[in-house]
């Protein structure tokens, strides 16, 4: 057993946690580290969405089956503390389904795990907690919690780079940050599975979850379709390239994202990609490898994670997707909203994507989450240009 993580639980010796408990082994070792460390585990499932062919999650991308409920419970009962499952749907609909749904028939490419962080697991979740005692809820996330000297408790990243989940927590608030634990952050996942072994848990290898949790079969196209019970026959539109030449038809901008390469059913003398979505008219824009490199970005809604609204322009790392590296740029807050933002790469930066979060890390390390927020538009040089002028970068 890893004393070292033990002996960073042992302030919870005593104290009433709430465990978030997928089915999973994150979330089940973190549960069985706690329960370790003499802390009073209280598990609780989140049954968030019910889809056909969920019933035994056989090989399926789900964190919501009555199989994964099952295996859940199972840990909870091996350790003996107290397990619920509770029915969070008619929130998981509202805060993240509908959004989801919305934004693919607006041309944007959601990212519904930033939504559910912020408005089930720590949301709704930490009001449940409440109401049982607990003082925090722990998760299975790979990120580490500290506090800095100005008393804001900041984000960090993983010590497994390859699994850190910091870029969909961003949204996260002092409140909810300082009520979380992720007991997880200083483990590879290597470990955690080793740990899982150690303690004989039934699902230390038990695949983890990929894509989007409440599409089973990775069809969104699919799932759009019969959620929002919409014609396909009324979003069809033209594909055209850049210079407006028409090149072929399609059967909705929700097939499509930004930088998409597959799919396209287009021959050309070079590889074709997504440029732009034009819900307005139904149009699909393709163009070159060149025509998606942007040169910076616009966002809103911007979360100040680990240090207070920003003024003046600064350097930081900007992560455009949760896969991507954090590319060097400067920042420039907008003088007018502090929840607005410009982003200027150093470099162009492939298929940045409205839709999608951009989230902020320092310069030059990349490990410390300072701000995120979403993606409104992508800048072409001219407008990069300007917005610099504008924040006063340049």
């Amino acid at each position: 057993m890893d004393a070292a993580i033990l002996e960073s639980l042992k302030p919870w010796k005593g104290r009433r946690v709430v465990v978030a408990m997928s089915g999973g082994v994150d979330s089940a070792l973190s549960a069985a580290l706690l329960h370790r460390a003499g802390a009073k585990v209280i598990g609780i499932h989140m049954r968030t969405w019910h889809y056909k062919g969920c019933e035994d999650n056989s090989g399926l991308a789900t964190c919501c089956s009555p199989a994964d409920a099952r295996d859940a419970r199972r840990v909870a009962q091996q350790f003996g503390f107290p397990f619920y499952a509770m029915d969070f749907q008619v929130n998981f609909r509202k805060t993240v389904i509908d959004p989801f749904i919305a934004d693919y028939l607006n041309g944007r490419t959601p990212n519904p795990c930033v939504n559910c962080n912020n408005q089930v697991k720590l949301g709704s979740l930490l009001a449940k907690g409440r109401a049982y005692g607990a003082e925090v809820v722990a998760t299975g996330h790979y990120g580490r919690l500290r506090r800095n000297d100005q008393g804001r408790v900041e984000l960090v990243t993983s010590a497994d780079p390859g699994k850190d989940q910091t870029y969909y927590l961003f949204g996260l608030t002092q409140f909810q940050l300082e009520r979380m634990l992720m007991p997880l952050g200083e483990l590879t996942k290597a470990r955690v599975r080793e740990l899982a072994h150690e303690l004989g848990l039934h699902v230390a290898d038990k695949p983890d979850s990929y894509e989007i949790c409440f599409v089973t079969d990775n069809n969104y196209r699919r799932f759009i379709r019969e959620e929002a019970g919409i014609d396909e026959a009324t979003l069809t539109g033209a594909i055209v390239n850049t210079r407006g030449e028409v090149l072929g038809r399609h059967g909705g901008i929700h097939q499509y994202t930004i930088g998409q390469r597959k799919g396209l059913g287009l021959s050309a003398p070079r590889p074709l990609y997504v440029v732009e979505l034009v819900p307005e008219t139904h149009t699909v824009i393709v163009g070159y490898e060149e025509d998606i490199l942007a040169p910076g970005l616009e966002m809103e809604r911007i979360n100040w994670v680990g240090l207070a609204a920003q003024g003046a322009p600064f350097r930081a790392r900007v992560k455009v997707r949760h896969r991507s590296r954090a590319y060097p740029a400067t920042v420039s807050p907008d003088p007018e909203d502090p929840l607005r933002a410009h982003v200027r790469f150093d470099d162009p930066v492939k298929a940045v994507t409205p839709g999608q979060a951009a989230v902020v890390y320092d310069d030059p390390s990349g490990t410390r989450v300072l701000a995120g927020g979403w993606i409104v538009r992508r800048l072409s040089e001219s407008s990069a240009l300007e917005a610099d002028r504008v924040a006063g970068a340049i």
